[in-house]
């Protein structure tokens, strides 16, 4: 395996990959990786000057790995050198399995690697990457993806997900759920990235809905409707569609419908367990219908919810 690091790399990245493939695990009795990091300069810079890593191989190393793995880009919106470009390029021409974390897909892409395959990023840069690489097929909400013998992560923690179904192909997922264990992590994590999404409230660039959306707010656990809303706004519910999909890019039931799951979620959050109590309190009825709606905006069911984001009860772990 050669990981490929570069300038202004973010050293969780490059710590998942060391950790998972280039430390020996002499337990599990049977030969292990050989992890080579490598560079198109010897002393290399980390995220923030944290560090600088010397001594890493050259480029060349990418030519001869089974292997390449390219954690995050340092700043997507820069394309990577065209020396890394082209290293890239040659080891997935001549077969190589190609893997990237987080931003590092778009080092992939650049190299043409990711064209008319399926690959995910980060959330937060997936607009940027499908406007620059239209020929990807891009899935933003899951974890990682595996397309024949290309793999992609959404994020630094995916890159944990990832590497351990590497294991998996490589050494079954016996082993692979082992060397999850010493590492205190899970070979699988349910749901995908819709649940770290942050859902900021859109900008209004007027103020015509600004009222109509506080009021709103405020009445999310009462049978709000959207011809409610188009009365209290004093238009048609025609009219009250066109100034949602002209100032917020959505409609009045789905930014609606995404404000009660918000609050059914937050009330998760806060502690409480009842259901049908937080169905009740964000205005989606039932149980059934939460589950129905939270499984649909954030990949998980209210007790899978729960477990990721609620206080935590009981005794202290230390007893």
């Amino acid at each position: 395996m050669a990981l490929l690091v570069d300038e202004g790399s973010n050293p969780f990245e490059l710590g998942v990959a060391t950790e998972l493939f280039g430390l020996r695990r002499p337990e599990l009795g049977r030969a292990w990786y050989e992890l080579t990091l490598c560079a198109a300069r010897p002393a290399v810079d980390m995220h923030l000057g944290m560090f600088t890593m010397t001594g890493v191989a050259g480029l060349d190393a990418t030519e001869h790995a089974d292997t390449v793995i390219v954690p995050n880009r340092p700043d997507p919106e820069a394309g990577p050198s065209p020396e890394v470009v082209r290293a890239v390029r040659r080891a997935a021409e001549r077969g190589a399995r190609m893997v990237s974390f987080c931003t590092g897909a778009f080092t992939l892409a650049a190299a043409g690697v990711l064209d008319g395959r399926r690959a995910t990023t980060h959330w937060r840069w997936a607009n940027l990457f499908s406007e620059r690489f239209p020929a990807v097929r891009l899935d933003p909400d899951v974890l990682y993806v595996h397309d024949g013998n290309v793999f992609t992560a959404a994020g630094s923690a995916a890159a944990l997900d990832l590497c351990l179904h590497l294991i998996a192909l490589d050494h079954g997922s016996e082993v692979a759920n082992a060397v999850g264990r010493r590492l205190v992590f899970s070979g699988h994590r349910e749901g995908g990235q819709r649940q770290f999404v942050e859902r900021p409230v859109p900008a209004v660039p007027e103020a015509s809905l600004t009222r109509l959306l506080e009021w709103a707010r405020d009445r999310l656990d009462e049978p709000l409707s959207v011809a409610g809303m188009a009365a209290y706004a004093s238009v048609s519910a025609a009219t009250l569609h066109r100034r949602f999909r002209s100032e917020l890019g959505t409609t009045p039931l789905a930014w609606l419908t995404a404000e009660r799951v918000a609050l059914a979620c937050r009330l998760i959050e806060r502690g409480e367990v009842r259901l049908d109590v937080v169905a009740r309190s964000s205005g989606l009825g039932t149980a059934c219908h939460l589950r129905t709606l939270m499984r649909r905006q954030t990949g998980l069911t209210p007790t899978g919810y729960r477990e990721r984001f609620a206080p935590r009860t009981g005794p202290s772990p230390t007893r």
